[in-house]
């Protein structure tokens, strides 16, 4: 099949998050001016560049009790958040925070899990996550929306201290596989890195 995205596609649900597939979850862990910590996942989100290490996260639409999502808000108010990885060991904790709560309820307090102090940047990171990437805004880049009363937004941040979990590192390097990360497909679908497997690539002769 074949659809112009300005036109219906036809299909009982749009295809297109399955289209690209999986995504890795930023689950972002954020504070309000008044001190509330937020946190919640998100999957369009990707490291964009490497030196200096730069991820970029998409905020869809608004919160639905008023205003922009907490996420966005208070990364715009702050200039600080961390992005916790979600292992498959955590994904039903993880998506108690999926709910589109008050604003000022705590999403941390709410799924049981535990605050620990980052090191360069106000928002506390989920001691249960095993790697942590404490980050500053870098950019705000409004994207376009055909949707009435809708609003698209990337943020770009600046990675300023990553934290790993010793206990997920073998012979010096990320075992995923002992992560096993939770990542996002299409519709209600997910996935998890269970299968990691190496591929050398050619060199010049």
């Amino acid at each position: 099949m074949f659809y112009k995205t300005s036109e219906h596609h036809g299909l009982p649900h749009n295809p297109f998050k399955s289209c690209v597939a999986p995504r890795p979850i930023a689950w972002v862990s954020s504070i309000h001016p008044s001190g509330v910590v937020n946190l919640a996942p998100y999957s369009f989100f990707n490291a964009v560049a490497s030196d200096p290490p730069m991820v970029m996260i998409s905020f869809n639409g608004y919160h639905q009790h008023g205003g922009e999502k907490d996420t966005l808000y208070n990364i715009k108010s702050s200039g600080e958040f961390v992005v916790n990885m979600v292992p498959l060991a955590l994904k039903d904790v993880m998506n108690v925070t999926t709910a589109p709560v008050a604003h000022e309820i705590d999403e941390l307090a709410l799924a049981g899990l535990t605050t620990e102090d980052a090191v360069l940047v106000k928002p506390p990171r989920v001691k249960e996550a095993p790697i942590h990437l404490e980050c500053t805004l870098h950019e705000e880049i409004k994207l376009p929306c055909t949707l009435e009363d809708s609003i698209n937004t990337m943020i770009i941040g600046q990675v300023l201290g990553v934290h790993i979990d010793d206990e997920v590192l073998t012979d010096g390097m990320v075992d995923l596989s002992k992560i096993q990360p939770l990542a996002r497909l299409g519709y209600l679908q997910y996935s998890a890195v269970e299968n990691p497997f190496e591929m050398v690539r050619p060199q010049d002769e």
